[in-house]
């Protein structure tokens, strides 16, 4: 009998040592299969916080540190474990070298690397594409890549991917000429295109070509074949936001996923600062399953290739998000009830697409 209780309390003792983890309500699953990749259970980490306008985060290997921007104070920041947020490039994407509106929003937006390790940048104020050193620096040196099409100045380049053979794919709708007080675009002289485009630079023959100039851009990532190009058209003029699906061979666009229902439960981008506004379609990355985590309504939503919905994770009001090197952590800027920047633990890398379960499971 004395060995009967002494291993009932045992057993106790393990089980009441072990807790069964507590489900995060901010974690909805539409899908099992997402559950391969995001832990229900993980709990939304605040790394940073009283950042202005937090946006455009890449994970830098070579540091093993996030950087991303401050638009409204015109910098480059960098997070890492032992340093926290720090500045890392001032100024970063409004340096008088083009005219502009002296409006809020002139920082650099979009981040990303070419396969130099350099730092390829969407400056606002400059309205270009530029590159720099990935150095910490508080007077950079940046080099233009594009500044124009057809000898007309970009509007604002917002956001970009690169592809394997170095092609910069971007989008330049006009916020650099957005007053946030009004929540509406300012008419200027100094607007030269009359459309917010979607871009090819050619890195090798030093050409810019116009893939779209129908929709107002926002986010934008390559499928991990490099047959299509994902852009967030935001809803902002016309109330209609969507996630777009771009075939690189023929140009042919159709519509991946409609935005409209979700804008309209949670609330979007329709005029910045109304009060309970959790977001419009903004930035967006690709996992390596193939799986698109876009900012949308309702905080960060996660989209399968075939355009099903398969989880919400509500940050709030977010403005775009990143993976580091093997895919741990899912990193966003946002700026709900204070601008911040936040992680989530994921559940599992997976590096190769063959790795990832079946989706065709309805």
């Amino acid at each position: 009998m004395k060995k009967a209780t002494l291993f009932t309390i045992f057993v106790l003792f393990i089980f009441c040592s072990n807790p069964k983890k507590q489900t995060n309500p901010k974690i909805e699953v539409y899908d099992q299969v997402i559950t391969s990749i995001i832990d229900n259970t993980s709990e939304i980490e605040i790394l940073g916080d009283s950042i202005s306008l937090p946006e455009g985060p890449v994970w830098d290997e070579k540091s093993n540190s996030l950087l991303f921007v401050d638009i409204i104070a015109n910098k480059v920041l960098k997070w890492n474990q032992d340093e926290g947020v720090t500045d890392y490039i001032i100024p970063s994407g409004n340096t008088g070298y083009a005219p502009n509106t002296n409006g809020a929003l002139l920082g650099a937006n979009g981040l990303s690397f070419n396969s130099e390790g350099k730092l390829i940048l969407c400056q606002h104020g400059d309205r270009r594409i530029a590159i720099a050193l990935n150095m910490q620096s508080d007077n950079p040196s940046f080099t233009t890549l594009v500044d124009n099409y057809e000898g007309k100045k970009l509007n604002s380049p917002n956001d970009l991917t690169i592809a394997l053979d170095g092609s910069i794919y971007f989008t330049d709708p006009p916020f650099g000429f957005f007053d946030l007080e009004t929540g509406s675009f300012v008419d200027s002289e100094l607007k030269e295109l009359e459309f917010s485009g979607v871009f090819k630079y050619d890195i090798q023959k030093e050409s810019l070509s116009l893939i779209s100039d129908k929709y107002l851009p926002n986010g934008i990532a390559l499928s991990n074949d490099e047959k299509f190009l994902y852009v967030n058209k935001m809803g902002i003029l016309d109330e209609d936001p969507k996630i777009l699906k771009i075939n690189l061979d023929d140009l042919n666009v159709e519509v991946l996923f409609e935005g409209k229902q979700l804008s309209e439960k949670y609330g979007s981008l329709y005029g910045i600062g109304l009060e309970n506004n959790i977001g419009n379609f903004d930035g967006m990355k690709v996992h390596s399953s193939g799986n698109i985590f876009t900012t949308g309504p309702g905080g960060i939503l996660v989209i399968s290739p075939e355009g099903k919905l398969l989880s919400r994770i509500n940050f709030g009001h977010v403005t775009n998000c990143a993976f580091d090197t093997n895919e741990n952590y899912l990193y966003v800027t946002g700026f709900a009830d204070n601008p911040r920047l936040y992680r989530l633990k994921l559940k599992e890398a997976y590096n190769q697409i063959d790795d990832y379960p079946d989706q065709d499971n309805d």
